[in-house]
């Protein structure tokens, strides 16, 4: 949440942007928010794409955690369980999300890990990404 300041100086100048030109100064923004709860992540999310979708701007969201250490955060001795996103939590950012606009991404981890491992280390699985799919369509 400490870069929210600066998210918001880029919304400011989409704003401006769009006020004079009718177009967003840029298309799409990441927020990373994946080290907060999940209900305060999403909910920060929800404000930000209120803001976003009038003008067009995709929004990626990260929901879950990333294995290793980024920015300070440091997972590397978290559940291995830990580094996938259940379909829940896909779900419940769709919910959120969806009523606003249809402009935005899910980044879902599914073993995914900053840093550099010995080969075999890492288990990814992006076969779950499906599954979370297909739950969002039940």
């Amino acid at each position: 949440k400490k870069l929210l300041p600066w998210f918001d100086g880029m919304l400011e100048a989409d704003e401006a942007y769009f006020k004079q030109y009718g177009e967003p100064l840029f298309s799409s923004h990441m927020l990373d928010l994946s080290e907060e709860p999940d209900e305060e992540n999403i909910a920060i999310c929800v404000q930000y794409f209120k803001k976003m979708a009038p003008m067009k701007i995709w929004l990626e969201m990260e929901i879950g955690i990333t294995g290793g250490e980024e920015d300070g955060v440091n997972n590397e001795d978290v559940d291995p369980e830990k580094l996938y996103t259940s379909p829940e939590q896909v779900f419940s950012v769709y919910e959120a999300l969806a009523p606003i606009g249809n402009m935005f991404s899910i980044a879902a981890a599914f073993g995914n890990v900053h840093g550099v491992y010995k080969p075999g280390n890492v288990k990814l699985s992006p076969e779950r990404l499906q599954g979370h799919q297909e739950y969002a369509k039940e």
